[in-house]
């Protein structure tokens, strides 16, 4: 539980960042930007698992790539579903995907966990 509240704060922060960094990128108001990231760790949670076993032997091909196309994919889904928030263009929804990805791999320590047998 603790996992997903931290995913969560870490997506609602990453959206006000890129909303600030990225003058294009609209944000309504905070509520708009904790319910942006509320659907996405419900859409990282349910949705997410599924496209990454089907798209398999398209992420072996890239050597991992295509999970950031997933990403971006899960992002734009976001900016869908939410309408106080709107990311005009895959190249704004690319940087804000890297922006969540590289926020979750610095603030969430259960994201880079290495388990050894």
């Amino acid at each position: 539980m603790k996992k997903y509240i931290l995913q969560f704060v870490i997506n609602s922060a990453a959206f006000y960042t890129v909303a600030l960094v990225f003058p294009a990128v609209r944000l309504d108001d905070f509520f708009a930007c904790v319910l942006a990231g509320a659907v996405l760790v419900l859409i990282n949670l349910v949705i997410r698992p599924f496209l990454i076993l089907i798209a398999l032997p398209v992420n072996f091909l890239t050597l991992g790539f295509f999970v950031l196309v997933i990403n971006i994919w899960m992002v734009m889904l976001a900016d869908l579903l939410v309408s106080g928030i709107n990311i005009p263009g895959f190249w704004l929804a690319f940087a804000t995907a890297l922006l969540i990805s590289a926020a979750n791999l610095l603030f969430n320590p259960s994201s880079h966990r290495v388990h050894f047998p």
